[in-house]
């Protein structure tokens, strides 16, 4: 095999004793969990809201759980949807689904009807759980799928007593009482149906196996379902820690990245009871309870999107709020500007953290990060080097043809953690992993970057958000960089309106710091400094202040959403003129 030129970043020079080669786990993820739970059985797996559980308690309940599906008829290679939060009942569901040899298909709980609908679909599960809160969804579209049996959980029940109480007297109350008679699995109900289970539930699965279903937009921007493996997940969990090794069995992971995401799923609570961590369970969380979290507990990771740590920026003071615990703090899941690490750091320095925030970059067709800033070393604007036994190439876009050092193009991954299919879609299958002659598949990622001689990666964009202008290629991100270094705005977005001169003009949306008023001189101070540090024909046209920006479910930054509003308003002035 021909080793690539972009070869795997030798980790050793920025780590210390980072290995580049890792020995990878062939067994299934339920098998590395059991195999923890055998070394540290009263070791605390799961915390959440006041009730803890051990890894000897976790098994018990995970195989009680795969017993209740063995029961329903959930066999080897069955899709079983979970739509459902970061709490107990998604863990143990999780790995009892991996357990009997099925597919987990993660979807959000929020999502819409019709999303849940094509999701239960393109899926074909016959079985889904979720909270009674969200019963109502899945009974409106229940006959447009091949739903058979939709299993109900209620976080009251993974509360401890003194807790639960309080909730049933505050958000329990708000839940629409769901009937008597509707053609529903309780929680309770469905593991005694396990009770019955006499025969072998466990089923043999191992490293190529398919395990997990999780969405994306894919290359056309269509909601596909990616195809990941018990080897992609267990690959991932070494990798996090043999790239973390200040990592320790017991340390705390606050994990309030949803259990839908690669990002939540992989680093925030597989790769921590892969190897012996803790996870403190957050189904629902505000930056100033998540703020409190980190004291409460502890913890020594976290893990979020920009938006979250610039939300936890606005907070008032936290006083004498200790972090002192943390060992990592991670950021992925979109770009992190360079000004908003900036200040981020400033913020960790302050609540007597002794490190940084460190960038990660990866897709969900890798699970989630494939490359993180190192410990000791990091460049500016950098999103880190390849994780061992991982590549990374910059190349033409859409082509094999590699570039030079510092040229920028489109970003390929390969390595252990690369999706096996997207679901029932070869064609789109085909356009995102492709065989290179060096012997690799490697993931199309959409991405534009570029990298230096010492193999750090540097984000510059998505291919998809790049704005043509007069003919000219403009960045949303850098543009959204510079605004965001002012020292009056806290966030912003920019996005292209369509213009019969241009093809498309640009428009930037930004929140300012708290205290800023969104005033006509504000605005002109901005686009002063627009002026000064932005390329004339990357000038925006407009700058519209918003108090926040709008959020994906995941808490990245909707620009779609303004997208929309923009040609929404475009269409009303041009009917307006017909009219007229």
């Amino acid at each position: 095999m021909t080793e690539p030129i972009t070869a795997k970043t030798p980790w050793a020079p920025f780590m210390g004793d980072v290995p580049m080669h890792l020995d990878y786990y062939r067994g299934s993820m339920f098998d590395a969990v059991a195999r923890v739970a055998e070394q540290y059985p009263d070791a605390v797996a799961l915390d959440f809201m006041g009730r803890k559980t051990t890894y000897r308690q976790l098994i018990r309940e995970i195989e009680a759980c795969a017993k209740s599906l063995k029961t329903l008829g959930i066999r080897a290679g069955d899709r079983v949807t979970i739509a459902l939060p970061n709490c107990p009942q998604g863990v143990t569901l999780f790995y009892a689904v991996n357990l009997v040899g099925g597919v987990a298909s993660m979807i959000h709980p929020l999502s819409a009807e019709k999303e849940i609908e094509h999701y239960l679909n393109i899926s074909q599960s016959v079985t889904a759980i979720t909270l009674d809160q969200f019963y109502n969804k899945f009974e409106n579209v229940r006959q447009n799928t091949p739903l058979v049996n939709v299993i109900i959980a209620s976080i009251k029940d993974a509360l401890s007593r003194p807790i639960r109480a309080g909730y049933m007297l505050t958000e329990g109350r708000k839940i629409k009482r769901i009937p008597a008679d509707a053609p529903v699995i309780r929680w309770d109900e469905f593991i005694r149906t396990g009770h019955a289970c006499s025969w072998n539930y466990r089923v043999d699965r191992g490293y190529d196996d398919p395990a997990v279903i999780l969405y994306s937009g894919g290359t056309t921007g269509t909601s596909k379902g990616i195809v990941l493996t018990n080897g992609n997940f267990n690959a991932l969990a070494q990798q996090i820690v043999a790239t973390n090794p200040m990592f320790r069995p017991g340390d705390r992971m606050l994990a309030a990245m949803p259990i839908f995401h690669g990002f939540g799923l992989g680093v925030c609570i597989h790769s921590m009871l892969f190897n012996a961590g803790r996870c403190v369970l957050v189904p629902r969380f505000t930056p100033e309870s998540y703020a409190k979290l980190i004291t409460k507990y502890k913890c020594n990771f976290i893990a979020g999107v920009p938006t979250l740590y610039e939300a936890l920026l606005r907070l008032p003071r936290l006083g004498d709020a200790d972090y002192s615990s943390l060992k990592g703090v991670f950021s992925g899941g979109d770009s992190l500007s360079v000004e908003l690490k900036k200040k981020f750091d400033k913020f960790l320095y302050d609540h007597h953290a002794v490190i940084q925030v460190r960038e990660g970059y990866g897709t969900t067709e890798t699970v989630t990060a494939c490359c993180l800033t190192p410990i000791n070393m990091a460049k500016e604007g950098s999103i880190g080097i390849a994780f061992p036994d991982t590549y990374i190439k910059i190349v033409k876009p859409g082509t094999d043809e590699e570039l030079p050092y510092g040229e920028e193009g489109e970003i390929l991954l390969a390595g252990p953690t690369v999706m096996k299919e997207y679901l029932d879609d070869p064609e789109e299958t085909a356009q995102t992993l492709r065989h290179h002659a060096d012997g690799l598949t490697w993931v199309y990622t959409g991405d534009l970057g570029t990298m230096d001689e010492q193999g750090f990666v540097f984000f510059r964009g998505r291919a998809k958000r790049m704005i043509v202008t007069s003919g000219y290629n403009v960045y949303p991100a850098v543009l959204e960089n510079t605004l965001d270094a002012h020292e009056k705005v806290q966030m912003s977005c920019i996005i292209g309106v369509p213009d019969a001169l241009k093809m498309k003009k640009i428009k930037a949306f930004v929140m300012l710091r708290p205290g800023v008023e969104p005033s006509a001189a504000t605005r002109a101070e901005l686009m002063d400094y627009c002026r000064k540090h932005i390329a004339k024909y990357a000038m925006p046209y407009d700058i519209e202040f918003r108090p926040e920006l709008p959020k994906t479910l995941v808490g990245k930054v909707a620009y779609r959403v303004l997208e929309e509003e923009e040609l929404a308003k475009l269409e009303k002035m041009q009917e307006a003129k017909a009219e007229a």
